[in-house]
Formats: C-alpha cells, sequence, structure tokens
C-alpha cells in the first residue's frame, strides 16, 4: 500500500488520457504472466511476441517492476502512438540506466540496453510499432471507442460530484480521502503531488482487473480498468425475445450489439442490416432516449443511455 499526498487543490487538476503506449505495455504484461484472464482469451489467441525481445524482457508479470521511462505522461486523449514514441526514444540515457538498476541482474537484451540506450531506444520502439500491428491495431477502433466512452462517462461524473466521487469510484484499490491518494499496489513508492502538476487518469483495456502507476517524473500516472472491457470481445448471450416484442428485430439487435460505442457501418457490419436501415433505427431509438449519439474525430459513435441499459437489465 502506498498513500500518497494528493491535496485538494491538485485533485482538481486531475486530467484524463488515453494512451497506446499503455495499452501495448500492459498487455504485454497479461501474455507474459502465469495465465490469461478468461476476459482476455479470445485476444489473446491471435497476439504474438517474442520472449527473445527487449519488449519482452522490459514488462514483468504482475506483481513485478517494469521501468516507468515505458510509459511517458500521455498529452491528451489522441492517442497518437507515432507521438509517443517519439516520446520514447527521446528519454535521456540516465534515466534509462538508473531504472534499469532497479531490476538487479539483467538479460542479455537488457544489458545492451543499459549500454547503449539511443540505440536499444530506438530497438525498442522497432518492437513496439511491430507488435501493434499484430496484437493492438485490428481490434483498436473498438478499443478505441470503450476507452472514449469511459473518459465521457467519468468527465461528466467529474463535472457533477468533484474529484472524490471520480478518485473514489476508480477501482477497490483506489481510495482518496482527507487529501491523501492511497493505492493498494506493489512497487507504488510516490512523493507526495506537487499542487501544480495533478494527476493523470488512463483508462485502459489490458489493465483489468488491477491498475498500475507511474510516479516517476513530473507528472504521476493512474491507469484504471475502464468499464465494459468484458464485454469486449464476445458477443452477450442475452436473449432479445423480450426486446423484440417490444422494439422490433432490429432496434433489439441494435441496442443488443451496442455494449460498446459503435459506428453505423460497424452496426451494419455485426447486424446483417444495410447502413441506410441501421441509421433509421437509430433515429428512433435516439428519439426514445435509448441511444445517444457523439462525435469522435471523423466517426459518430453510438452509445446506449442508462434508460436503455434499464430495459436491457429488465427484459434479461
Amino acid at each position: 500500500m502506498a498513500t500518497i499526498g494528493l491535496s485538494a487543490t491538485a485533485a482538481t487538476r486531475i486530467r484524463f488520457a488515453v494512451s497506446g503506449l499503455w495499452e501495448v505495455l500492459a498487455s504485454v504484461r497479461i501474455l507474459r504472466g502465469p495465465g490469461t484472464p478468461a476476459v482476455h482469451r479470445i485476444w489473446s489467441a491471435g497476439a504474438r511476441l517474442s520472449p527473445d525481445s527487449l519488449l519482452w524482457h522490459l514488462v514483468a508479470p504482475s506483481g513485478g517492476y517494469t521501468p516507468d521511462f515505458l510509459t511517458p505522461p500521455p498529452s491528451g486523449l489522441s492517442a497518437d502512438l507515432a507521438r509517443e514514441l517519439a516520446g520514447l526514444r527521446a528519454t535521456p540515457a540516465d534515466l534509462v540506466r538508473s531504472q534499469l538498476d532497479l531490476l538487479g541482474d539483467l538479460s542479455t537484451p537488457l544489458r545492451d540496453l543499459h549500454a547503449d540506450p539511443a540505440r536499444g531506444l530506438t530497438r525498442l520502439a522497432a518492437e513496439i510499432e511491430a507488435y501493434w500491428k499484430v496484437a493492438i491495431a485490428p481490434d483498436w477502433p473498438r478499443m478505441r471507442a470503450l476507452l472514449d466512452a469511459d473518459v465521457q462517462r467519468r468527465a461528466r461524473r467529474l463535472a457533477e460530484a468533484g474529484s472524490a466521487a471520480i478518485l473514489n469510484d476508480l477501482h477497490p484499490q483506489v481510495t482518496w480521502q482527507a487529501g491523501h491518494l492511497s493505492i493498494d499496489q506493489p512497487h507504488c513508492t510516490a512523493p507526495d503531488v506537487p499542487h501544480g502538476t495533478g494527476l493523470v487518469l488512463i483508462p485502459s483495456i489490458f489493465v483489468w482487473p488491477s491498475v498500475l502507476t507511474v510516479t516517476a517524473g513530473e507528472i504521476p500516472q493512474l491507469a484504471y480498468p475502464a468499464r465494459g472491457v468484458a464485454t469486449l470481445w464476445e458477443r452477450s448471450s442475452r436473449s432479445t425475445k423480450p426486446l423484440v416484442a417490444l422494439l422490433g428485430r432490429g432496434r433489439a439487435t441494435l441496442l443488443q450489439e451496442l455494449s460498446t460505442p459503435l459506428s453505423t457501418t460497424e452496426l451494419s457490419r455485426r447486424c446483417g442490416l444495410t447502413p441506410g436501415g441501421v441509421s433509421q433505427h437509430l433515429t428512433t431509438l435516439r428519439a426514445a432516449g435509448l441511444v445517444v449519439t457523439h462525435r469522435q474525430g471523423r466517426s459518430l459513435l453510438n452509445t446506449r443511455t442508462e434508460v436503455a441499459e434499464a430495459l436491457l437489465a429488465a427484459s434479461s
């Protein structure tokens, strides 16, 4: 357990960010563990990373220490992997060496990184790009939609109820009380958070079921499981019969699929409906208060409302 001084003033400066590097680190951590959590088994079947890679040796399984330089503070909600990798490659050599020293005996790849950080970081960035293309990129639109929905939900909660409501609802391992943020996690020995820096909160697909922290550097980070991860890989087995009787088959099917935010095109592909038919059904569902639509970049994503969630729960 670590306790970090996080004053009420500093807590007002918390911000959200989405990070490709965090998803890389957290997903490799799963692959390195003794067993894949059930929620990620479908994903892990297609994910590959060589045990000879530098990335494999740097990321520790659950409970171990992973150097903090792997996850420089993300700048916002864009999740620009190229920009994050540029920041990674620019990590000062002394910082790389000091964090590698915390690992004790180093494997050959890590000794090479210690001896020549600039060359090693270039190799590491290339490995991350290759891993991303295979393990993350194919499902990134769905992952990103879920992460964005989590940020929007919590940002609204922050505006309505304040910092305490957000910090105490992130995860059972995280509590904030009387100006102190407590994190029940090994390898979290953090200084107090300065008044000017605040805290970066990062929703993650692969952090589940725990939380991960980075406390080195000027801006502390806390990665937490985004809500709805369990629905990401598998379709719901819930029966739609009661909803079909109420809404009709097309609209009931759409609501069923909207366990994560989806575009009209993706809904069309999943449900076997034409894009025009999906648009008509969504118009009706929005008018009934069951779906909301928001813009994310160039895409329009559709999300179930709390009313829809209650309706699904009552019909199951």
